[in-house]
């Protein structure tokens, strides 16, 4: 197993935007893979008094925001409608991963009861599937552990999203539900659907190297089924978090990014390993454990909204961390532990219909 550290952040969008990045990165001396994770956030500056703008990709998106953002005043209620999705996203995202591991469980059951009756022919004389390529695809795919293939696939959800980005016709579309903005008129779907969103190329690749870092271990000590529940729900939650920020605060700006969902992973594995010796890339002499290395985040994103520093979504960051915190000391066993009803339920269902 390997373990990182990363400061990351959700890119903030506003209605004049000029790109700016900085790195950080991370690794661990302990473990069998060196870890590395970029933090890459896409910050705004104004560039309405510039003589010769540049007309980059963000430029581009500044009328479309002009049409997705609401004039009036954001208030309180504001955060009803998505503190009720969060609460909602939660529950389905829970619910539906006890639906799949029952389904897993009893596919296992069922193939395994077929090879023990002899229904099964022999492998050898079943017919091949045509196309060498196609045969090599399915023999690495069978290969990979659970943790990668959810990996591969939270990364292929992401990679498309970020070529949807590309087509210009489907910008007003991607600004919309893509980024989330507790201004705009849609509020619920963004929450979610952001988490998945990246407007750079590099942004995306610093976050899918590091969830693809952790997704095996975490994986191997939550399920993916349950790995995927959580993954969703942190993601939501960090926006939440960050929804009542800017409400608070008055700062409507737009987020985006996978950075609130990967640091509720990374609490999750720190709280769950806060042994777990790590170092800087560049000071492999300077090593810290993950717990401390957890702290410091938090202190980091902490002051960020203390001092009101407008680089990084701190409120996402902060949100995430602390959603992985809180699972991994109740959650697991408040919701995860006490299932049983809800399997029961659908046992009962899947019962009915098969009479």
């Amino acid at each position: 197993m390997s373990w990182g550290i990363q400061g990351w952040g959700c890119c903030g969008i506003q209605k004049q935007i000029h790109a700016k990045y900085s790195c950080v990165v991370f690794n661990s001396r302990k473990l069998l893979t060196p870890n590395q994770s970029l933090q890459c956030n896409i910050g705004h500056r104004s560039f309405r008094n510039s003589k010769r703008p540049t007309r980059t990709f963000q430029n581009r998106l500044a009328p479309v925001v002009e049409n997705v953002v609401i004039s009036s005043p954001m208030g309180l209620q504001r955060l009803i409608k998505p503190f009720c999705f969060t609460v909602l996203v939660g529950a389905c995202s829970f619910t539906g991963a006890t639906i799949w591991q029952y389904e897993n469980v009893h596919k296992q059951v069922y193939d395994r009861w077929q090879r023990n009756a002899g229904i099964f022919q022999n492998e050898l004389a079943l017919p091949r599937k045509t196309g060498g390529y196609r045969r090599e695809m399915n023999s690495w795919w069978n290969q990979r552990t659970e943790g990668q293939k959810v990996a591969f696939s939270i990364i292929g959800l992401n990679t498309a999203v970020f070529l949807l980005w590309r087509v210009p016709a489907l910008r007003p579309v991607m600004v919309k539900y893509f980024c989330s903005n507790p201004a705009a008129k849609a509020v619920c779907w963004p929450m979610l659907l952001s988490t998945f969103s990246h407007f750079s190329p590099w942004h995306l690749a610093a976050n899918m190297y590091v969830m693809y870092t952790f997704s095996t271990s975490v994986v191997n000590f939550l399920g993916k089924e349950q790995f995927v529940a959580f993954y969703l729900t942190a993601g939501t939650f960090s926006s939440f978090l960050s929804y009542v920020h800017k409400v608070v605060m008055r700062v409507p700006s737009m987020s985006l990014g996978a950075s609130g969902a990967i640091m509720g992973v990374l609490a999750a594995v720190c709280v769950q390993m806060p042994t777990a010796k790590l170092a800087i890339v560049f000071l492999p002499w300077f090593t810290f454990s993950a717990s401390a290395a957890l702290k410091g985040l938090i202190l980091l994103d902490t002051t960020g909204l203390v001092l009101r520093w407008s680089l990084f979504d701190h409120a996402a960051h902060l949100g995430g961390a602390l959603f992985g915190i809180g699972y991994m000391a109740w959650g697991n066993e408040l919701i995860w532990k006490r299932r049983e009803p809800l399997i029961r339920w659908w046992h009962s269902i899947r019962k009915s219909s098969e009479e």
